[in-house]
C-alpha cells in the first residue's frame, strides 16, 4: 500500500485497507446484478477482456466518486476503448443499493465517456451481501461500516483483471496517469492490445507493488540492449557475409 492509500485509512479508521492479491483468482462465477436488476456473472461483465474492476458504492458522498471521476479523466486521454479493448465493471459493496441507483450512475458516466463501444463494455452492478463479501475478500478489500453516519470507510484503487480473472496490477488513489493505466491493461491482456511500442516499453519498466506504478527497471534495460546489440551483430555480419561472396560467373 502506498502512503496515499495509508493516509487515507488511517483518516477513515477501522479495519479499513487494500491488501493485494497480485497473481490470485478472484471468483469470476460470483453473481451480482446488472443496471436491469437481471442477474449477472462477474465473468460475463468481464466479456472475456482484460478488465477494470472499481469497488466503490454509489451513495459514496466523497471518494467513491473521486475514484470514478479520475478514472473517467484517464479513459478519456486514453487510446484504447472501453468496451472494445477492455472492459470496465464499477461494483458497489453496499448490498442495500439497487439496480436504479446503478443504472443512473452508469447513465451519467457513459454520456460524459461518449464511446459508443462502452455501452456494453462498462457496467455499474449491485449485488447481495454474500457476493460482495466474496469478492471483497478475493481483491484484498476490506471495508467499515459506520452505522453512526450511514456510511462506509473504505480504500481507494482500481484492481486490474486479466481475461481469466486473475488479479494482475493495482492502482491506488484517485488519479491514474495514462501511461500507468495502459501498460497495466497491456499487461492484463497478455499484449493483446496496445501498440509495439508498448510492449518495449514493458520489457524496460516493471511494475512496484508498493506504490502501484511502473518504474524502469535497469536490469530489463540492459537486457533489452544486450538483445538490440546482438541483433544488430547479427544484421551487420549477415550483411557483410552476403557481400563477400563471390558473384555468379565470377573466378
Amino acid at each position: 500500500m502506498n502512503v496515499t492509500s495509508w493516509l487515507l485509512c488511517l483518516a477513515l479508521g477501522g479495519d479499513v485497507g487494500i491488501d493485494q492479491r497480485v497473481g490470485e483468482s478472484v471468483s469470476f462465477d460470483l453473481v451480482f446484478r446488472d443496471e436491469t436488476g437481471a442477474p449477472i456473472r462477474l465473468r460475463d461483465a468481464a466479456g472475456g477482456k482484460a478488465t477494470v474492476l472499481a469497488l466503490v458504492y454509489y451513495r459514496c458522498p466523497m471518494l467513491c466518486n473521486q475514484v470514478l471521476n479520475g478514472l473517467l479523466q484517464t479513459l478519456l486521454e486514453l487510446p484504447l476503448d472501453a468496451g472494445r479493448d477492455f472492459n470496465v465493471v464499477a461494483l458497489s459493496f453496499d448490498p442495500s443499493e439497487n439496480a436504479e441507483l446503478a443504472r443512473s450512475k452508469r447513465e451519467h458516466y457513459l454520456k460524459a465517456y461518449g464511446r459508443a463501444s462502452a455501452r456494453e463494455g462498462w457496467r455499474f452492478l449491485t449485488g447481495e451481501r454474500e457476493p460482495i463479501e466474496g469478492i471483497c475478500r478475493d481483491a484484498g478489500f476490506r471495508t467499515s461500516f459506520d452505522p453512526a453516519t450511514g456510511q462506509y470507510a473504505h480504500g481507494a484503487a482500481l484492481v486490474l483483471l486479466t481475461p481469466e480473472g486473475k488479479i494482475s496490477r493495482y492502482l491506488y488513489g484517485v488519479s491514474y496517469p495514462v501511461r500507468e493505466l495502459k501498460l497495466s491493461l497491456v499487461e492484463a491482456s497478455a499484449g493483446k492490445i496496445g501498440t509495439a511500442t508498448d510492449q518495449f516499453l514493458l520489457l524496460c519498466m516493471q511494475y512496484d507493488p508498493a506504490s502501484g506504478k511502473y518504474g524502469w527497471a535497469v536490469t530489463r534495460i540492459l537486457k533489452a540492449a544486450a538483445l538490440a546489440t546482438v541483433l544488430g551483430v547479427g544484421v551487420l555480419i549477415f550483411v557483410l557475409t552476403r557481400r563477400a561472396r563471390p558473384q555468379d560467373g565470377e573466378a
